[in-house]
């Protein structure tokens, strides 16, 4: 299986021309990408949409990857499918003493390298991904989901009410308001 987050980058190393390359490739995920609740599936067609730029000894990646993510929400557990566009950015570098220089000895922001003509982003997408996607996803503009039985979130129901029901634990405090 081949990855879309995998680019052959031996042409823009060796060129003489230090303009950026664009290359777009898609396939299959070859992993699961994404916290516990949503995430791209293993197998989920992905789109890398890339801007490949030669510097120096390295290159510099700017892309967006698209695809559709896989999961549930945390209120009502109805599934999610929501189309999703994660944008990253990184350097790889040709050589071992890239940015470092020969004296560094600080190794906590390790610069990812260039093996055998090729780059592989998927490192930086777990990265991202991470960061990004919610750790609880919760279904767009409320759940609205009576076959459960679980209550409408934030005061969210399917009817609309002209007045708000205080919570009988905080109808003590509306003396105070």
């Amino acid at each position: 299986m081949t990855s879309p987050f995998v680019f052959n980058v031996a042409e823009l190393l060796r060129s003489k021309n230090q303009m950026p390359v664009q290359r777009q490739q898609s396939g299959p995920s070859p992993t699961r990408i994404g916290p516990e609740m949503i995430a791209i599936s293993e197998g989920e067609d992905v789109t890398v949409d890339a801007t490949l730029t030669p510097i120096g000894s390295g290159i510099f990646v700017n892309a967006e990857v698209s695809t559709t993510l896989t999961g549930e929400c945390v209120r009502c557990l109805r599934e999610l499918r929501p189309d999703y566009t994660l944008r990253i950015s990184q350097v790889f570098a040709a050589y071992d003493d890239f940015f470092t220089g020969d004296e560094a000895l600080d190794d906590e922001d390790e610069v990812p390298m260039v093996e055998q003509d090729h780059i592989d982003l998927l490192q930086t997408v777990i990265d991202e991904a991470g960061l990004k996607l919610p750790f609880n996803p919760t279904c767009e503009g409320g759940c609205h989901n009576e076959d459960t039985g679980v209550p409408a979130p934030d005061g969210v129901s399917g009817e609309d009410e002209a007045e708000e029901k205080v919570d009988p634990r905080w109808s003590g405090l509306e003396k105070f308001l």
